[in-house]
């Protein structure tokens, strides 16, 4: 069985949801078609997310702080948290519950 790197998203309203796999096999995808999918949106949404790598981190970080205004992240499960926290990316990445507090 070969396993795939998938990587899909849906957009509802002003936000963007990853479903699957967001690394650096499947992040091209996205990155291709960036600009017209980033149009208008406000919120990435990682909930349904099953695996995320540096690569696909480093995406998020990139387009989160070249768009204005900022795209929030949510649905940071607990993996995320722990490479947020691994690059010390806490006060860089605005997710959810940051932008909250600030």
């Amino acid at each position: 069985m070969v396993l795939h790197n998938i990587l899909q998203w849906l957009i509802e309203e002003e936000t963007i949801k990853f479903i699957g796999i967001l690394d650096r096999n499947s992040l091209m995808s996205f990155w291709k078609e960036r600009d017209i999918l980033l149009e208008g949106k406000k919120c990435f949404d990682l909930s349904r997310l099953e695996r995320l790598d540096s690569a696909g981190l480093a995406m998020l970080v990139y387009l989160q702080h070249s768009s204005y205004p900022r795209i929030a992240v949510a649905g940071v499960n607990q993996h995320v948290k722990m490479l947020i926290e691994l690059y010390n990316l806490h006060d860089i990445l605005i997710t959810e519950s940051t932008s909250v507090m600030s």
